[in-house]
């Protein structure tokens, strides 16, 4: 296990790619975390984030730092996503196997490797959220609250659930393990399909609880704050502990799903 997961670790950092989308994704939320740092405290509801005015000051400030996986989680989900992919398209997947044909070692290998990266990613994008959220906060907000116990554990907790996309990204890239349609379908469903269905089913009373166990406000729920919440005028989370379940949950079926479907099938 120890060789097969160092050698995943060198196929993580051997392309170019990792660090292109790091870098991308810093400046994606750099700019998302002005933005909406600016709009809660200045712009109010000329911008259209009425519901700012119903949040008190660390409300807002824990709302913006929640940013980092609502908003930047399509980055981890890829680059995991990329451990499987990647080698069905270069046609890798048969020499991996040759040196370490256990396949479930072979996905496990895979799944902790991406534990590494993915909190790479996680330290990096909560990081910029801070450094470019934090002074708009205390510039034009009430204060940054980087000092309370409750937004420390949300930053702390923001580093986490990244990791947790990046290890979700390995598992979904194990099941479709063709390339584009996997980078199709988690831009689909990141951009367009979750964002879209939790606005909506949350504007709902009776469709709100649905919302809650779609993976994003699973991921929210671990860290105890919500941006799409905060839209919307809803506080209805899972709990923490429930969130984190799930969450893990929805990683499990996914590797079980591709140890069944596609590492069981014979590969050349």
């Amino acid at each position: 296990m120890s060789a097969a997961l160092r050698a995943e670790v060198r196929k993580f950092f051997s392309t170019r790619l990792w660090w292109i989308l790091l870098v991308v994704m810093m400046a994606y939320l750099a700019f998302i975390a002005g933005v909406m740092a600016f709009s809660l405290t200045v712009g109010g509801s000329s911008t259209g984030f009425a519901p700012s005015a119903e949040l008190g000051g660390e409300e807002t400030a824990r709302t913006v730092y929640s940013l980092t996986s609502a908003i930047g989680y399509v980055f981890p989900l890829v680059i995991g996503s990329l451990a499987f992919t990647g080698e069905f398209r270069h046609q890798t997947i048969t020499p991996s196997l040759l040196v370490e044909p256990r396949r479930s070692v072979l996905l496990g290998a895979k799944l902790v490797a991406s534990v590494g990266i993915g909190l790479l990613y996680g330290i990096a994008g909560t990081a910029m959220v801070v450094a470019v959220g934090a002074p708009i906060l205390a510039w034009q907000g009430d204060g940054a609250y980087l000092g309370t116990a409750d937004s420390l554990e949300l930053i702390g907790l923001s580093v986490i659930v990244m990791m947790l996309w990046a290890v979700m990204g390995v598992a979904f890239g194990g099941l479709l393990t063709n390339q584009i349609a996997a980078i199709v379908v988690v831009l689909a469903f990141t951009q367009f399909v979750e964002p879209i269905a939790r606005v909506a089913l949350g504007a709902f009373e009776s469709t709100s609880g649905v919302a809650q166990y779609l993976p994003g406000a699973a991921a929210d729920a671990i860290q105890g704050a919500s941006f799409y919440s905060a839209m919307n005028g809803s506080t209805d989370l899972l709990p923490q502990w429930a969130g984190g379940l799930l969450m893990l949950g929805y990683i499990v079926v996914l590797a079980a799903l591709a140890r069944v479907v596609t590492l069981r099938r014979d590969i050349g």
